[in-house]
């Protein structure tokens, strides 16, 4: 999938000082995650990193420190989240607001739509809050893939079944489902962006393709798959795929840039090309009332389950 970097951009020069903002990252203790979360400490936020497995997220912070993060540099903390259950996420959610703080970047950084839907709702109210202060510069940032590009027209999320298709008459079953469920992250960000504008809350909301990077999880999906197509995707994954830190740089342009609050209204909404650039995410990914879908059924769902937004 797309592999250019097409824009210049250096988060050690093109983002300012961080220091007294709150970003929470999830999926934050390994690849695009974990660089992340390094690029934006050293600029000095306080950043949490979220997920599922807290002995290896201490391990992860344990390294960045020793990667050089150094006293006089942010801070990092760890926040248990299971995005695979949706009362689990919203819990997590309700354990991060009891700590008071403010919450100027959610970075939804794992591949899961309903779990980030409903933990982002129940973060709103407080992101809201913290883009009332002054001088506050909010965004919620959404990482997905050009795998949106794969999915041909006519996706629907009607009910639980189209949620739950397993596209097995389709040549990589696999593949569509993981794009499906990238295209749902694109859907989920223009919505919530015309909500938040309509009240006229100053969120900025975008979507991301980090480029094509080498993570443990491109490898185990390829792995996971199986068969010559998924080995061989395993195989361009260690050979030809960019970094991490390379691929963490347009998640950290689409929530620090100064650019992006400087021409906010360009920007919101936005599907982003690595580095920056304003791309469009497929035929599904631009349709509104798909969105708007999207998230009806995601709430009918959640209501099935007892989870509240």
């Amino acid at each position: 999938m797309g592999s250019a970097f097409s824009r210049k951009f250096d988060p050690e020069t093109d983002v300012g000082d961080l220091s007294g903002k709150i970003i929470l990252v999830t999926g934050g203790n390994s690849g695009i995650g974990y660089a992340t979360v390094q690029q934006l400490a050293r600029r000095g936020a306080k950043v949490y990193m979220a997920g599922r497995n807290e002995e290896k997220g201490k391990a992860a912070i344990e390294r960045l420190k020793k990667e050089g993060l150094e006293p006089g540099n942010g801070e990092v903390a760890w926040l248990e989240l299971e995005l695979g259950d949706p009362r689990k996420a919203k819990s997590a959610a309700e354990e991060f607001l009891k700590t008071k703080e403010r919450l100027d970047v959610l970075i939804n950084n794992a591949a899961f739509h309903i779990g980030h839907f409903v933990f982002t709702m129940t973060l709103l109210p407080l992101l809201k809050e913290t883009a009332k202060l002054a001088g506050a510069d909010v965004r919620i940032v959404n990482v997905t893939s050009d795998a949106v590009q794969l999915y041909g027209n006519g996706l629907r999320f009607r009910n639980r079944e189209d949620f739950n298709d397993d596209h097995a008459k389709t040549w990589w079953p696999a593949l569509a489902r993981y794009a499906r469920s990238k295209v749902a992250n694109v859907l989920f960000t223009k919505e919530l962006q015309r909500r938040l504008d309509e009240e006229g809350v100053p969120i900025i909301v975008l979507s991301l393709h980090p480029g094509a990077v080498n993570t443990e999880g491109n490898m185990a999906f390829g792995i996971r798959t199986g068969g010559f197509f998924g080995g061989l995707y395993a195989w361009i994954c260690e050979h030809v795929f960019t970094t991490p830190t390379n691929g963490a740089q347009n998640s950290i342009f689409a929530a620090c840039a100064t650019v992006v609050r400087a021409h906010a209204e360009k920007y919101k909404g936005s599907y982003l090309l690595p580095t920056g650039v304003i791309g469009i995410p497929g035929k599904d990914g631009v349709k509104a009332d798909l969105a708007k879908e999207l998230w009806g059924t995601t709430e009918e769902i959640l209501k099935e389950i007892g989870v509240e937004i």
